[in-house]
């Protein structure tokens, strides 16, 4: 075998050295573009966080939330562990549930050698999609677990259609 085998030469049989972009991609920056793309996905999975353009605050959309939708209300339930109600502020805002606040350290920074907590300023904003009675929302908070009930308005309730699943 012969090494000049082993290079890629022109499809068209000329000894000319190969482009870097492929048939249908004749367009260099949108070649570059990608091959950004690729290497910065490649670089944040390698710190097992989301590809770039996903990653909210604190790695992983911080607090973790559960939402449950009923007939009647809405019920987001947050873990917020070692924060305490003082700590967060909960708005709602134009169909908008925005938890906000700020987790602070325990320790000073001096004494730290190595750390996988997360400190600072965070916000979550969930949309809700529903018509919510402003004035009887209630929240609660018990063992660093925040749980808002947004209760549905009569309209919204009205709004709930059923369909029928054909077999």
């Amino acid at each position: 075998m012969n090494v000049r085998d082993l290079i890629p030469w022109n499809r068209n049989g000329g000894n000319q050295l190969p482009t870097a972009f492929r048939d249908g991609d004749r367009d260099p920056f949108l070649s570059l573009h990608r091959e950004v793309n690729r290497l910065f996905d490649d670089v944040f999975r390698g710190f097992g966080l989301p590809a770039v353009g996903t990653v909210p605050a604190f790695g992983g959309g911080w607090p973790s939330v559960e939402i449950s939708d009923n007939e009647k209300e809405i019920r987001v339930t947050a873990e917020v562990p070692g924060l305490d109600e003082k700590d967060i502020e909960v708005l709602l805002d134009d169909g908008v549930l925005t938890l906000k606040g700020e987790k602070r350290s325990e320790v000073e920074d001096k004494d730290r050698q190595f750390s996988e907590r997360f400190y600072g300023r965070f916000e979550r904003r969930i949309p809700l999609g529903a018509e919510i009675r402003e004035d009887e929302v209630d929240a609660h908070f018990r063992n660093g677990v925040l749980t808002v009930t947004l209760p549905k308005t009569e309209k919204a309730q009205s709004q709930v259609k059923r369909i029928a699943i054909k077999g």
